[in-house]
């Protein structure tokens, strides 16, 4: 495979290897591309100036062994150094490996470390395993929480596992879990949200998401846990669909933002939160339940984090 860590040159072909084989295209290039803006890369495709087997194909195209991909000429920043891991965050993570075998990890990722770095971010979760684990050399994310989302994420260590994992959620056979704490009291025969989303991009560069006809469709079950008085209810969420940040604007859009999401949450969740002593977001990936290639069934779940069970407790006191 040719060097992209190289000036923009002529027009070039890279062939489809195992790698590759099953990943969406827009994610194949963005790997492939290390450093080129995203931008660039979606306007080529648009324009046609990106093609597979010399036709033109969207960005969730699923490539296969032997594609040959078109790349026209882009500048690609030459290769740096990667970004040295602070030592705490190896430790947690060493700590919070809750299933491994030789096609799978599973973490239980902390608030506060992206899941990738980019962004003004040197670094997050994948690049801490590949500093820590330098002899996997197929670590990939399956999929993603967002920073501030405590739990369980998926790590595969092959790329058939990637495939495999990422059928898996195409078919919706993963089932994902969630604990969040949210504002005022929650409807018991409030079941399922179904609303629209769009991402949006504010002049200030923060990328929000919100309610919209032009939106892509997006679901979400939801289940009461237990209740506070009126003032907060605990409630399991299970996505539907995997839009960005779904279960925090489906919460506001139903009335009930999230406690500590500094996005998306209103006044009065706000002061709560401050009330309670909470200092982060409130929503955590508490189960996942997946089947492996050899097809055994898997079914893991990681206890809140102490700064949440504080919360709660918190709010029993206060009650």
């Amino acid at each position: 495979m040719s060097n992209p860590d190289k000036p923009a040159g002529g027009v070039r072909f890279e062939t489809v290897d195992e790698r590759g084989h099953g990943q969406r295209l827009d994610n194949y290039l963005l790997r492939l591309l290390k450093g080129v803006p995203k931008t660039r890369i979606y306007r080529g495709l648009r324009k046609g100036e990106i093609r597979v087997n010399k036709g033109r194909v969207k960005a969730d195209y699923r490539l296969a062994l032997g594609d040959v991909v078109r790349i026209p000429p882009v500048q690609v920043p030459a290769a740096s150094e990667p970004a040295r891991v602070p030592g705490y965050w190896l430790e947690q993570i060493a700590q919070r490996v809750v299933y491994e075998d030789e096609s799978l990890l599973v973490i239980n990722k902390p608030s506060g470390l992206a899941v990738h770095g980019g962004s003004g971010l040197n670094y997050g979760l994948i690049e801490c395993l590949r500093q820590a684990r330098p002899k996997d050399r197929h670590l990939e994310l399956v999929h993603r929480l967002d920073r501030d989302t405590s739990g369980l994420i998926l790590v595969s260590r092959k790329p058939a596992a990637l495939r495999d994992l990422h059928r898996q959620l195409r078919e919706d056979r993963v089932d994902k879990r969630y604990l969040a704490l949210v504002g005022g009291d929650w409807p018991r025969s409030r079941r399922l949200i179904e609303a629209p989303l769009a991402k949006n991009t504010l002049q200030s560069g923060e990328r929000m998401v919100r309610v919209s006809k032009e939106g892509k469709p997006s679901q979400t079950e939801f289940a009461v846990i237990e209740r506070f008085g009126g003032r907060a209810t605990l409630v399991e969420a299970k996505p539907i669909t995997g839009r960005t940040h779904q279960i925090r604007v489906h919460g506001q859009f139903a009335g009930h933002p999230l406690l500590g999401d500094a996005k998306y949450q209103d006044d009065a969740c706000e002061h709560l939160a401050r009330e309670l002593g909470l200092k982060r977001l409130f929503l955590h990936a508490r189960a996942l339940r997946f089947t492996l290639p050899g097809g055994s069934k898997v079914s893991l779940e990681a206890t809140l984090d102490s700064e949440l069970e504080i919360t709660l407790e918190n709010i029993r006191k206060a009650m």
